[in-house]
């Protein structure tokens, strides 16, 4: 039996770490694949988070933000994506980054101290195309090797209209993002502390919500990857436009999960079955809590202590978050965003490395 099918987990997920220069365009090295999702964030200094795809039409300069409800292209408060610095090429082993009219804030300034950026980038399959799987046809670009799919389509409004991910072996998380004009990003799991019709939302603090037909049509994603809509706006608006980022677990490699925290600084541990390289957390159970974004490279020892917030622009903050193991990650602190006493949390993490090998060997250790 297999233990994985991936043995380099950096094929399919890296993160990149950079200082900016200021230059106006910049190839930035290292990712150690050609990526089809780049998501950035400026460290030092309040920013937007962005993400940029090799899917939409002008993905790469057309940024996505995922603390404000702002369309493709714009950030609440900051303009254009292209105004402050955009990606501008997809390349073999990483992507250019361009300056913007004004700045390269978002991707590449160079101030005094010097401003350091971190991306996390994903392999999916190049511009993708057409899927008929569902009611409306997609654009799918999809590798059903690491579980992640990158889906675009264009609404009817019509409840109970399906559209196809290209995951053929399901989908464990997902999150829409309309294109066209402001919205908030659901966040849908298929965990079962979550279920059909209830979601959160990557860019506020709520709790879930739901269950609502509104959102999926009460109708869990099926096991070929195709997910249902229902009539929210966010969703489903007749003529808007859409893109979809679909994640499976893969042994080995990636895993969605849940946990409930004790509430002590000797916290609750989570097995991965290998080493996290990424770790994103948020409670379900409870307002007013934060996404969490801990990565292995940022952190390079435990206690893992910079930790960035996915719905904020905020820059790093620096406190006791997690220690990351050969095989999970356990939590270190007794924050209400991580770690309240009888809270439920979900995650979604991707490995440095395997705990076991395809080959049956064991993997190096943190």
């Amino acid at each position: 039996m297999a233990y994985t099918s991936i043995d380099k987990s950096d094929e399919y997920f890296n993160t990149l770490l950079w200082s900016g220069d200021g230059t106006s365009s910049r190839s930035l090295t290292g990712v150690n694949f050609q990526p089809d999702l780049v998501w950035i964030k400026r460290r030092d200094n309040p920013a937007s988070h962005v993400l940029f795809d090799a899917v939409r039409t002008a993905g790469s300069t057309k940024g996505i933000a995922t603390n404000t409800t702002a369309q493709e292209g714009l950030t609440a408060t900051e303009g254009t994506t292209a105004n402050y610095g955009y990606v501008n090429s997809f390349d073999s082993d990483g992507f250019t980054v361009n300056a913007g009219a004004l700045s390269s804030a978002y991707v590449n300034q160079s101030t005094d101290p010097v401003e350091k950026y971190v991306s996390w980038n994903w392999l999916a399959n190049g511009a993708g195309s057409s899927n008929t799987d569902g009611d409306i046809t997609s654009t799918v670009s999809v590798n059903t090797t690491s579980g992640f799919s990158i889906t675009t389509y264009t609404a009817t409004g019509t409840a109970g209209d399906t559209v196809g991910t290209g995951m053929s072996s399901g989908i464990d998380l997902y999150f829409i993002k309309r294109r066209d004009v402001a919205e908030s990003i659901p966040v849908m799991t298929s965990l079962p502390n979550m279920g059909a019709g209830k979601y959160l939302y990557f860019n506020v603090t709520n709790d879930v919500a739901g269950p609502s037909s509104a959102f999926d049509n009460q109708v869990a994603p099926t096991s070929s990857g195709v997910i249902t809509l229902g009539t929210l706006s966010t969703v489903n608006a007749s003529g808007g436009t859409y893109v979809c980022y679909a994640f499976k677990s893969i042994k080995g490699f990636s895993k969605i999960g849940s946990y409930v925290g004790n509430g002590s600084t000797d916290g609750t541990f989570v097995y991965t079955g290998f080493k996290p390289a990424f770790v994103l957390i948020k409670c379900s159970s409870a307002s007013a809590t934060d996404w969490q974004l801990i990565d292995s490279t940022r952190s390079t020892f435990n206690v893992c202590n910079l930790r960035l917030q996915p719905n904020s622009s905020d820059p790093e903050a620096g406190s006791d978050t997690i220690d990351i193991y050969s095989n999970g990650f356990k939590q270190r602190n007794t924050f209400g965003n991580f770690n309240t006493s009888g809270a439920t949390y979900i995650y979604m993490a991707f490995a440095e490395n395997p705990l076991v090998s395809s080959t049956g060997v064991p993997c190096t250790a943190r």
